[in-house]
């Protein structure tokens, strides 16, 4: 649009007006609105046809022969409550009515589409403007509804000075929606944390059906925090991981997309405030649950598989996965400090055994006669392998679980069993004790035990989810969970008899 204006500081507008048109007079009255047009002050405004925004332009003064620049006038749409007021403003004639126009207060008005509101920009008029001046001693910018031409300079400072406010009311609205997530201790937690927990038992109906991922869930955990055992975690083949009321409504607290590859593996921190997960996109980040800020990330070079957090020092984590080696981190320097070379393909899951002396490492490497590197024991300190004649048979073992209580661990493999192993040196296998009725089928299913350890739980490729009684390796329970895969069964740590289950169609089901 042209940037011409016009401006009255010389005596030339006023000589160049007729002794006429210096006497009319001012039909101050004349203020009225239609479809087509506006009429005020003698002046009428009409839309414009050339932009389908809601400007308007003024087309022509009556009683002035010479023609006012379109270009340099401009009025905005305003608010009903404005033309309200304008129109009490243009109908004012008496004594107090100019009383009122002297001392009236335009409504205030919203900043819209980076505008400067109409009377947020009109300079103080005079006493004598509002009396009635000659139509030709009076300034173009005075007339109503018409604002004065301002430098792009100033607009463009104006606007500045306005916009800033709004990221700032975004930010406190994420941080109060985030803050919800710790807010209460849920109702169906609450009554059973002053109590002892007692024995773990078996979910058979179903609480809450939760589909909000597009493709396999790899994972639920339960967050381990016991006033905050309400809050699951998933982590899903679709680059993103959740927190879910589980125990209640449902909903789906916060969404993670810290991470441009699938999410394979995530773990809450013993605090329940961060969380630990591993990509294909080959990062390891910890995440901070309640603002979604992305506090540490570190580069693995391969793509992660598994992370496991120390147990007596959360600051250290293991990731494994498309990689020969094993790397520990240190999340406060960021710095790898160490490394286990294992000479393997890749690493499928990490378990810290009882004081973190030790840990476990699962692989897919298995030789044509005997398995001697599917399952390796290391020194976390040295480095060094403890022991690589753990599992001899020739299946590999996507995931292991250590019993909260007694000296073991157990290890789910493709053999469709899982297998019982002494957690002490030199980790020896119990033949006598497998758990059979699922199936594997070289999906990574997942097993766990109940908080007193006498519940068995694990997935299975049919859908189903599995409860064997530990002491006793009985099959107790068959939960037809889901239609496809079931990838992990979570079992809560507070609430008896309450599990939470995933599948490979990115459905959630929490049971009870």
């Amino acid at each position: 649009m042209s940037t011409l204006v016009a401006y009255e500081d010389s005596e030339s507008d006023d000589e160049s007006l007729s002794q006429a048109e210096e006497g009319a007079s001012v039909q101050t009255g004349s203020c009225k609105q239609n479809p087509e047009a506006v009429v005020c002050n003698n002046f009428e405004v009409a839309p414009n046809p050339q932009s389908f925004t809601p400007d308007w332009t003024l087309l022509e003064y009556h009683g002035k022969a010479s023609e006012v620049c379109r270009s340099s006038l401009h009025l905005q749409s305003q608010p009903q409550s404005y033309l309200d007021w304008e129109t009490q403003y243009c109908n004012s004639t008496t004594a107090q009515d100019k009383h009122f126009r002297d001392t009236a207060a335009a409504p205030s008005l919203p900043v819209t589409q980076g505008k400067i509101p109409l009377m947020h920009t009109l300079p103080h008029m005079p006493q004598s403007f509002n009396d009635g001046l000659n139509p030709a001693k009076r300034p173009h910018t005075v007339s109503s509804g018409v604002r004065p031409y301002i430098p792009k300079r100033q607009r463009l400072a104006r606007v500045e000075t306005v916009e800033p406010k709004y990221p700032a009311e975004q930010t406190s609205e994420n941080q109060t929606r985030g803050s919800q997530i710790f807010s209460d201790v849920s109702q169906r937690v609450k009554p059973y944390l002053a109590n002892k927990p007692g024995a773990a038992g078996i979910p058979r109906r179903l609480l809450i059906s939760l589909g909000g991922h597009q493709g396999p869930v790899n994972t639920v955990q339960w967050c381990p925090v016991p006033h905050l055992s309400h809050l699951l975690l998933s982590a899903s083949m679709d680059k993103t991981f959740k927190v879910w009321d589980g125990a209640e409504s449902g909903q789906c607290l916060r969404v993670y997309t810290c991470h441009s590859g699938a999410v394979r593996d995530a773990c809450w921190t013993p605090c329940g405030r961060h969380l630990l997960t591993g990509s294909f996109d080959n990062t390891a980040v910890i995440t901070d649950v309640e603002t979604g800020q992305r506090i540490v990330k570190l580069d693995n070079q391969f793509k992660v598989m598994c992370a496991a957090l120390h147990p007596s020092n959360p600051e250290v984590f293991l990731c494994g996965g498309y990689s020969s080696v094993v790397k520990a981190w240190d999340s406060r320097s960021c710095k790898m400090v160490k490394v286990y070379k294992a000479g393997i393909q890749q690493t499928l899951d990490i378990l810290f055994l009882r004081g973190a002396v030790d840990f476990i490492t699962s692989s897919d490497c298995v030789s044509r006669d005997s398995a001697d590197r599917t399952l390796i024991a290391w020194d976390y300190q040295t480095t060094a392998k403890v022991s690589n004649q753990i599992y001899h048979e020739r299946y590999t073992c996507p995931s292991m679980a250590l019993h909260p209580l007694e000296e073991s661990f157990v290890a789910q493999t493709n053999g469709n069993y899982m297998a019982v192993f002494s957690s002490q040196q030199p980790y020896r296998m119990n033949k006598r004790r497998r758990y059979e009725g699922h199936k594997v089928e070289g999906y990574a299913v997942q097993c766990e035990f109940s908080l007193d350890g006498t519940i068995l739980a694990s997935g299975s490729s049919t859908g189903s989810a599995h409860f064997y009684d530990y002491h006793n390796v009985r099959l107790l329970h068959t939960l037809h969970a889901h239609k496809q895969p079931c990838l992990c069964v979570s079992q809560h740590p507070v609430l008896p008899a309450t599990a939470a289950t995933c599948d490979w169609a990115g459905e959630i089901k929490v049971w009870h």
